[in-house]
């Protein structure tokens, strides 16, 4: 039983000028100086208390946290909200579902943001487990893909992470399997390298060989 697990935002679909868009806003809201984008996009994968908790110690991170998500809904529903699809992204689910593999999303978005963009790009019932914020402990813990092998019955050995943060790559390694970075995300490939993240795909159409199980062969004395 071959799985593959997904993040979302920086992997399957550019959202970063949503989220930035959203987070200057609820600062604005609550009378904070705004992040920087660049900081914004480094906390991209955490859950939003997480989140709120790095880019601002002293503030009140639920309530914060709650303002994002009105802030984004608004956008939403002013139709302002536009997560696109990285190039190549429905090729490689193609060639990774006829290669046998089972596909599933772990992710700092909450259960009705992801069923969205997915149903949007056509795409929800491509996976077959989806983890989200709403039911788990914010990245890198590893109970998302802990839950995702349960929910399908793969083993750690056959189990893949694909992500673009280094919170991908260390809760993949907090869980026992395989971690897969890509290029095209929101943090640099060098530092998922540092965290010894197992390869670095550079374009989407890279991730079916490099997800490929190590071949075992045994030797004879």
């Amino acid at each position: 039983m071959k799985l593959a697990i997904f993040d979302c935002d920086g992997t399957l679909v550019d959202s970063q000028a949503n989220i930035c868009t959203a987070m200057e806003a609820c600062f604005g809201e609550a009378g904070l100086i705004a992040p920087t984008r660049a900081d914004i996009r480094r906390i991209v994968g955490l859950s939003l208390p997480q989140a709120m908790q790095v880019l601002a110690p002293e503030a009140d991170h639920d309530a914060l946290a709650d303002a994002y998500k009105a802030c984004f809904q608004r956008m939403r529903a002013d139709g302002l909200v536009e997560e696109q699809l990285y190039d190549g992204i429905p090729e490689v689910l193609d060639a990774m579902e006829a290669d046998g593999w089972l596909l599933g999303v772990a992710t700092g978005k909450s259960d009705r943001g992801l069923r969205l963009v997915l149903e949007h790009h056509g795409l929800f019932q491509r996976f077959v487990t989806l983890q989200t914020a709403d039911r788990h402990p914010s990245k890198p813990h590893p109970s998302m893909i802990e839950a995702a092998m349960a929910d399908v019955g793969a083993e750690p050995a056959t189990t893949v992470m694909i992500g673009d943060t280094s919170y991908d790559i260390i809760m993949a390694h907090n869980a026992g399997v395989r971690a897969i970075g890509v290029a095209w995300g929101y943090h640099d490939p060098a530092e998922l390298v540092a965290e010894q993240a197992d390869a670095v795909a550079l374009h989407p159409s890279d991730l079916p060989a490099l997800c490929a199980p190590p071949v075992c062969m045994n030797q004879s004395a």
